[in-house]
């Protein structure tokens, strides 16, 4: 397995995985056409974020996006993590770790990233446990919303 970053041609894998994700997580059925603009969106600017892809045999089996989060505390850029999907048939397979070490190793060897941040629903113990066996910790911010 390989992670590498998305091209453009990984588009449609990344629409369907969104779409799933929503449907899996939330319940919810996501506009089709506005996901698709909005990952075309990354692709084509690349200040508003960056998709990675887990590969295994050729195919993609997951998927992540990172976007920046200036930090005037640490003089550089803290990447979050968002829109995480891995195919059901390879989860609990060590396919997020590989993707998260690859982002860890990243952010080590460029001076300017400063760390690594992400959410996660409060229900999802599932997610929670990934993460701290990751070696994350939960913070001590909540995260507040509105959104339209």
């Amino acid at each position: 397995m390989k992670v590498r970053k998305a091209k453009e041609q990984d588009h449609k894998t990344i629409v369907d995985f969104q779409l799933t994700m929503a449907r899996e997580t939330e319940g919810i059925e996501l506009h089709q056409p506005t996901v698709e603009e909005g990952v075309y969106a990354v692709f084509s600017n690349p200040s508003k974020g960056c998709y990675y892809v887990a590969e295994t045999d050729e195919q993609v089996v997951g998927s992540l996006l990172t976007t920046f989060e200036w930090s005037d505390w640490r003089n550089g850029t803290v990447l979050w993590i968002q829109s995480v999907y891995v195919r059901p048939e390879f989860r609990r397979k060590g396919i997020y770790r590989r993707m998260y070490s690859f982002l860890k190793q990243k952010v080590m060897d460029d001076q300017s990233l400063k760390g690594i941040r992400l959410y996660a629903d409060k229900s999802n113990q599932a997610a929670h446990k990934t993460y701290e066996t990751l070696g994350m910790n939960q913070d001590h911010y909540i995260t507040f919303e509105w959104l339209k």
